[in-house]
């Protein structure tokens, strides 16, 4: 905030002293301002409405608009919009308030529409508040419609939008400039950067406070980050567990801790520029996050100096200055900012805040507004209602991620509405189990449904409120199945950063008729078993002492509760083991019980169903090992394929191929093996091996061709989502085609390039599978 005051009208940068002009306090030298400027209301109006120069939030402006103009097409959804919103289908959906629901699709399309133009306008500051209403209203209605879709960045998105909306910041690099001499490089309001800068500073403080929890420092969180690429240098010289727990989770506390203050000052901000652009850089390869990497990249400028634009973009060629914002003049006097009442012609020892503030002598020499045109002396009511605004915006912001004692009902071992509170990447989770049981509340009859069945989202599995929103939708669909009163019961196993699976809600309550409120605790939420958390590390060195074909999946649950589970006849090697507590395994076909404790272990029959219940008065704890025995057989048929591949390709191999093996010799001589492969582990190790060949040729591609790729898949997203668009917005004003037309439309934004096998592991089609 202090390095606006020092070159808010001058143009220089950095924070250097004017010859004669005392350095002033240590405070104002750091901060920019005196202790005395909080001393009174006044003061802290006149201090946050000091003017400011527009350029680096102009050019803000500029880079947020355009990444928001992208990412509608992208994370938003308008390119495969009509697989979001099914006119007609019975989708279940999770809007914040149930009272929301999507418009018709082609009316969908009309307010992406609006929201794309309001992107746009704010991109080129054209019409700059109606631009940013456009936008925050379409965005806050599309984010309130589906809470599965939540997240942190998305929020940040929305409130970014909302702050521009009360900013001046068309007064830089904006067609509202050509159009307004008095908006034209007109100086902005300090509380504009303050409100910002602020807000950029709580995003990474907050997610820095939000990791200094014992998951994170204790390196649970996001182990599997360290098997990625981007982390093989580290690896190099430290082992994988060592760079997940000092490099992923050290370094990413770290950093989230400093980076804001980093960034403020001048001393720090060269280095902190650089580690928050490696690290957004990183995370836009690590995560599916769309425009927050780029969006965070576009918001550290705007904690330099607030002219750094006109002296950046000053040092290119001439040529050029027609389309780069502008460098020259200094900025004109705004009435939004108050103005100090000290002449431009300031006497040797004047501190530099008092200079800053002062009329430009250039106003009327380039033929801008006169000095004496509405340079407000004393602050008014506009300026008021800004710090007011400011102070109050802030103090919610800061308030919001801790407001869980409020929203009570959203708590589910997370606190409250997860994606407004900057817990980012805090909690991972894994699903083993998941099991929906419908019963007929007159007949009694009962049955299961398919996880998933009526929705396109998987969060409802973490989340109270949404499995309560999807029991309601459920049982409102199977009446049409001949299912008089409905009730609903889910078995959902989850485990939390690397902890026992367990359940998250209580099997035995029909979710339908369940009590839920936003202000209350869940009162069917099972509490998490923290208490077992230090079993963790017994998990490594069990994990650590089991070969490769060899899985382990660990379950903790509660007494008087069991475990109904099938284990798959690919599983031929499955056994239990107790770790503590009690239990008794029922095996469903021989009605016979066996009771086991701690360090007692048992084989489980394949292709049979088994109970497993917890009669001890604490929670057990309990292991399934077990090994896909049809994996492990696949494996060795693979391993002989592959080593007479290699002796047909060497030409060592002396005994005559059978004929059902002659697609091995085409494929050794570099020969499509055609479409006659019979042998069914051959076909399944042919197409094993092409996949492996486009992977290879995907990640060892020239960065000419990953450009080419790139390139080439975003065109192809942007093309279908305009041309659906466009098909929408006919329907609109003259109606709906022809079912022939409008498939042969549709057939047709659906063209793309065929696509190249992703740069991730293999997924074995004969994979691991879950018990």
């Amino acid at each position: 905030m202090g390095e606006d005051v020092k070159t808010a009208s001058s143009g220089r940068g950095g924070g250097d002293v004017q010859a004669g002009v005392p350095p002033g306090s240590w405070m104002k030298r750091v901060f920019g301002f005196e202790t005395g400027d909080l001393s009174s209301w006044e003061r802290l109006v006149r201090l946050l409405n000091r003017p400011t120069d527009p350029a680096a939030l102009g050019v803000f402006r500029f880079l947020f608009g355009l990444l928001m103009a992208v990412d509608i097409t992208q994370e938003r959804g308008l390119s495969h919009l009509d697989y979001r919103y099914l006119d007609g289908a019975p989708v279940c959906r999770f809007p914040l308030f149930n009272f929301l629901e999507p418009l018709p699709l082609d009316w969908m399309y009309m307010v992406y529409v609006v929201m794309f133009l309001g992107a746009v306008g704010i991109m080129i500051g054209c019409f700059h508040r109606v631009s940013c209403l456009m936008f925050i209203s379409t965005y806050w209605y599309v984010f309130f419609l589906d809470k599965t879709a939540w997240n942190n960045h998305s929020y940040l998105y929305g409130l970014i939008g909302f702050q521009l909306t009360l900013m001046d910041a068309n007064r830089y690099w904006s067609v509202d400039g050509l159009w307004n001499a008095k908006k034209k490089n007109a100086h902005v309001p300090l509380w504009n950067y303050t409100i910002i800068r602020t807000q950029i500073f709580i995003v990474y403080f907050i997610a820095g406070i939000k990791k200094l929890d014992s998951d994170w420092v204790g390196g649970y969180s996001m182990s599997y980050l360290a098997h990625h690429w981007l982390f093989d240098p580290f690896k190099l010289i430290l082992p994988v567990e060592t760079v997940s727990l000092l490099v992923v989770h050290g370094g990413g506390l770290i950093l989230d801790l400093s980076a804001g203050y980093l960034l403020f000052f001048d001393a720090t901000r060269p280095v902190a520029m650089v580690f928050v652009s490696y690290f957004h850089c990183m995370n836009s390869q690590l995560f599916s996050i769309g425009m927050f990497s780029y969006t965070m990249l576009a918001t550290s400028p705007i904690f330099c100096y607030p002219d750094w634009p006109r002296r950046f973009f000053g040092g290119f060629p001439a040529a050029l200055r027609a389309v780069l914002p502008p460098t020259e003049p200094a900025p004109q006097s705004s009435a939004s900012c108050v103005y100090a009442e000290t002449p431009p012609s300031v006497a040797a020892g004047t501190p530099p805040s008092a200079a800053a503030t002062a009329t430009p002598p250039s106003d009327a020499a380039d033929g801008q507004r006169p000095p004496s045109a509405s340079r407000p002396l004393k602050p008014g009511r506009r300026h008021k209602l800004g710090t007011l605004f400011t102070l109050l915006y802030l103090s919610e912001q800061l308030f919001l991620p801790y407001s869980h004692f409020i929203t009570q009902g959203y708590n589910n071992w997370t606190n409250g509405l997860y994606g407004y509170s900057w817990d980012m990447m805090v909690h991972s989770r894994t699903h083993q189990h998941v099991k929906i049981t419908y019963r007929d509340g007159k007949t009694g009859d009962t049955g299961y449904l398919n996880p998933g069945v009526f929705t396109q989202s998987r969060r409802w599995k973490d989340h109270g409120d949404m499995l309560k929103q999807y029991a309601t939708c459920l049982s409102r669909n199977l009446v049409h199945y001949n299912i008089s009163e409905p009730q609903i019961f889910f078995d959902i196993w989850v485990s939390i950063n690397e902890r026992f699976q367990q359940r998250i809600f209580d099997p035995r309550v029909d979710i339908v008729t369940a009590d839920w409120s936003p202000f209350r605790p869940n009162p069917w939420l099972m509490p998490l078993l923290v208490d077992l958390s230090p079993w963790r590390t017994k998990f490594q060195e069990i994990e650590g002492s089991l070969d490769n074909q060899t899985e382990v999946v660990f379950i903790a649950d509660f007494p008087g509760l069991h475990l109904e589970n099938y284990v798959s006849k690919d599983l031929g090697n499955t056994s239990v083991q107790v770790l503590q507590g009690q239990v008794s395994v029922e095996i469903v076909e021989e009605k016979t019980n066996y009771t086991l404790l701690p360090g007692d272990q048992m084989k489980l029959p394949a292709g049979a169903y088994h109970k497993v219940y917890t009669v001890s008065d604490q929670p057990s704890c309990y292991m399934y090992i077990y090994v896909n025995t049809t994996e492990v057989a696949l494996q060795k048929n693979f391993t002989k394929l592959f080593e007479l591949q290699e002796r047909i390709r060497n030409g060592t191999e002396t005994e005559p191929v059978p004929p059902e093996l002659q697609p091995l010799v085409s494929v050794a001589e570099g020969k499509d093996p055609g479409v006659n492969v019979t042998d069914p582990v051959l076909r399944l190790f042919l197409r094993r091996q092409q996949r492996m060949q486009d992977v290879k040729k995907h990640r060892e591609a020239s960065l000419v061709q990953k450009l080419q790729r790139f390139s080439l898949k975003k065109y192809y997203m942007l093309r279908r989502g305009f041309l659906m668009t466009a098909i929408a917005m006919r329907n609109l004003m003259v109606g709906l085609p022809p079912l022939e037309q409008l498939s042969q439309e549709v057939a047709y934004a659906n063209l793309k390039e065929p696509e190249v096998a992703p740069d991730e592991p293999l997924k074995e089609e004969a994979g691991h599978l879950e018990l």
